[in-house]
């Protein structure tokens, strides 16, 4: 959890800014969402998540924003660190709820009371501020899905130049290593080594929707001689092999600012992958589904997901009949491509499968 905040400090405010979308209006009484065991007041701890925090209080997590309070007095509310408390009040007849900083989210020291009786406030810096705030969700699972894993067309890969072997014949490499590749460079300060990954197709369609590139590690050029060129690695995520795949690292802004919502428009897909090596897929899992760009999907789309219905046999009309298909978690879209996007799992009632649906929330 702690790895996480590096990289996601800037996602606090993601939950806040959510549009709920699932089955409320303005005009609906959000208390008929309030958990029957809600805590009047609960103090943030350390591994806390603002996910986590809501579900304290809503049977549906995601209505947070509703009820959210800004207290105007406080610099940066959207920000909650551990020791902070959060109570739930009644105004105009509505559940909101307050903050109140704790020790670790001040921005002024009280200092103790003097001879005349008053309490100073004594102006102090944060070194840390971002870092010792709570994450919106739980994010180390994509770290890695952020910046250095794409998608590409399959014959993009196949025309890359390509990993020949290392320094002193050597065939599996690593960080401080220097490598051989075939092909011929273009110009660029450093280079993603990717190994091919699975191969897309949408299961309906049978179109291909794009081309794994997993990211390996990170190198330099340092010469270029016909068509063999010297590369340095300077990082590496695992070792590098032969026929690994060279591209220049990709030119793109990298937002990790996430505002959860819903798409404009309606969405039907489905789960064509998981990450991790699993057949079965489960809260903070990374899955892919075969809807993208063109289909109007955005970083931070919100899709409810819904557990395909089993095949059963109608022995009556002596059919086989597709049961139903039961809503059973939520994902948030966190990566978009042309044909398809990375999703991570935010909420599973019981365990999901490829090619189980995605809808609008």
């Amino acid at each position: 959890m702690r790895k996480s905040r590096t990289i996601c400090q800037t996602l606090l405010l993601g939950l806040f800014a959510w549009v709920a979308a699932s089955a409320w209006t303005a005009t609906d009484d959000i208390s008929q969402y309030l958990r029957a065991d809600h805590p009047e007041v609960y103090t943030v701890v350390d591994g806390d998540t603002l996910w986590d925090i809501s579900g304290k209080f809503l049977e549906r997590p995601w209505l947070w924003p509703e009820i959210w309070r800004i207290n105007p007095q406080i610099n940066n509310p959207h920000l909650i660190y551990p020791g902070d408390t959060i109570a739930l009040v009644w105004i105009d007849g509505r559940p909101q709820l307050v903050m109140e900083r704790g020790d670790n989210g001040r921005t002024v020291k009280l200092s103790p009371q003097g001879a005349s009786g008053t309490t100073s406030l004594k102006a102090q810096i944060r070194s840390e501020p971002l870092e010792s705030a709570i994450p919106a969700i739980r994010l180390d699972a994509i770290q890695s899905f952020l910046v250095q894993n794409r998608v590409v067309e399959p014959n993009v890969l196949n025309a890359t130049p390509y990993v020949i072997q290392g320094e002193r014949e050597r065939l599996v490499l690593g960080a401080g290593d220097r490598l051989y590749v075939r092909g011929v460079l273009p110009d660029s300060e450093s280079f993603n080594i990717v190994r091919e990954g699975s191969l897309y197709v949408d299961p309906t369609t049978k179109e291909v929707l794009g081309q794994e590139a997993t990211y390996i590690g990170l190198g330099q050029a340092v010469a270029q001689e016909d068509d063999i060129a010297t590369m340095f690695m300077s990082t590496s995520r695992e070792e590098v092999q032969i026929g690994d795949r060279v591209m220049p690292t990709e030119e793109r802004r990298v937002d990790s600012t996430f505002f959860p919502s819903a798409p404009e428009d309606d969405v039907e897909g489905e789960i064509i992958s998981v990450f991790g090596g699993v057949t079965q897929v489960g809260q903070f899992d990374v899955i892919v589904i075969n809807r993208g760009e063109r289909e109007g999907m955005d970083a931070g789309n919100v899709l409810a997901i819904y557990k395909r219905g089993a095949l059963a046999r109608d022995r009556i009309a002596n059919e086989t009949i597709r049961l139903p298909s039961e809503r059973a978690g939520l994902m948030m879209v966190f990566r978009t491509f042309e044909k398809l996007s990375y999703g991570l799992v935010l909420m599973a009632d019981r365990p999901l499968s490829v090619t189980d649906l995605v809808k609008n929330p």
